[in-house]
């Protein structure tokens, strides 16, 4: 066995490691903000060390397309959790109860998406009309 193939092999083992703690941080974090940073900051490094397992396994001309994948991912993946983040802040996603300092209230004006979708579907007493039933296999 080559030293190549231990290298490209740990760092195969070490990315999946890291893909499964961002999955499970996304599962156990309390709120939005929490668990986009798990799914960003862990899923890239996995990721970065997943390409860099296999660029070294394979080399040659796998190596440049993982290398075009991995920058590509490095350069949509902040901007991504940045929008996610800013909609899920101007929605009015609450921040969790153990959050220390929301450095952007009052800075925005108050979220509109969450009173429209207060007034649209906070009163659960009036008569929604039950959905007609979906066959897929009807030709008409």
């Amino acid at each position: 066995m080559k030293l190549l193939d231990v290298v490209a092999g740990v760092s195969l083992i070490l990315g999946s490691a890291l893909m499964l703690i961002s999955a499970f941080g996304v599962l156990l974090l309390p709120d939005l903000y929490t668990r986009m940073q798990a799914s960003t900051k862990a899923s890239t490094l996995g990721l970065g060390l997943i390409l860099a397992g296999v660029a070294i396994a394979f080399g040659g001309e796998v190596g440049m397309r993982v290398a075009l994948v991995g920058t590509f991912f490095l350069m949509t993946q902040p901007i991504g959790a940045h929008m996610l983040g800013r909609a899920g802040y101007l929605s009015g996603v609450p921040l969790w109860s153990g959050s220390v300092v929301d450095a952007l209230e009052g800075k925005f004006d108050p979220p509109v998406v969450s009173q429209h979708a207060h007034d649209r579907w906070a009163d659960n007493d009036s008569e929604q009309p039950e959905p007609e039933p979906y066959d897929r296999f009807d030709d008409t």
